[in-house]
């Protein structure tokens, strides 16, 4: 089964929806994609420095101009899209990842493990990790950004069937996107990490994005690394059915061959 993954990756204006949402028109323009993944936050940038600009840069779920812009852009291009994006539910904000399907299904993720000052902010995600299904059926796993750093995560949607784990990110530690090889090779999954490049944020609270979105392959293979500076888009063809496969050795299986009575998690 062919099916096409996309990454996006650019530098999203902080407090500028209106703007990022333009760029985002960009580059989808042309893109003959199945599945495409979008930076965590990539409506409203990161570095927040209060409350308030939390709340004037958040949505609802469903609803919300950022909302109805992916739906209309998934049905435009027939594609399958996952993006970061701040939610407002009542008066609690989260920061959160949406799947919107060109049927007009659509999904919600709250991220599980917030990064350092997302906890002035954010609450932590309540939804837990879920496994939805894209354009063609597709299974995909959705996580935000850090919880790359605890391998439960990517088990957990590994473990729910999840063939493609969806992974927007605004990445500033130097050993993400090499975590994310192992994320992959040790769950026999395919993952599309979506990061952003620049950087943002005053004096102190600065931060520098790494840039190097990636497509990975079930067994940690790099089929697409973008650098840590370009913008754009970049596509390759994958099998989903690749990830069903689990055989290491014609002995061994990466599921079958665990032995969870013996784990202390």
């Amino acid at each position: 089964m062919a099916y096409r993954v996309s990454v996006l990756q650019f530098a999203p204006r902080l407090l500028d929806t209106r703007s990022n949402l333009k760029r985002l028109e960009e580059l989808f323009s042309g893109l003959e994609t199945d599945l495409a993944v979008l930076p965590e936050l990539c409506t409203s940038g990161y570095v927040f420095q209060s409350q308030s600009e939390v709340e004037s840069a958040s949505e609802a779920f469903p609803g919300g101009p950022a909302f109805e812009f992916f739906c209309a852009l998934a049905w435009e291009r027939q594609c399958s899209i996952v993006y970061g994006f701040a939610e407002r539910s009542s008066d609690v904000f989260y920061n959160s990842c949406a799947l919107v399907n060109p049927d007009g299904s659509q999904h919600l993720y709250r991220k599980t493990h917030l990064f350092n000052r997302e906890k002035l902010f954010f609450a932590p995600g309540n939804t837990g990790l879920q496994v939805f299904e894209a354009k063609g059926g597709v299974k995909v796993g959705l996580m935000v950004c850090f919880d790359w750093q605890f391998p439960e995560a990517a088990r957990t949607l590994a473990l729910k069937g999840a063939q493609v784990i969806c992974h927007p990110s605004n990445l500033v530690l130097p050993w993400c996107q090499q975590a994310m090889l192992t994320r992959s090779l040790e769950n026999r999954v395919f993952s599309i990490t979506a990061n952003r490049v620049g950087s943002e944020g005053p004096a102190g609270l600065s931060l520098n994005f790494t840039g190097m979105s990636q497509i990975i392959g079930t067994k940690g293979e790099i089929l697409v690394r973008m650098t840590e500076t370009e913008t754009g888009v970049r596509t390759c063809e994958i099998n989903p059915e690749n990830a069903l496969d689990k055989t290491v050795t014609p002995l061994n299986d990466a599921f079958g061959d665990r032995r969870p009575e013996f784990y202390e998690l």
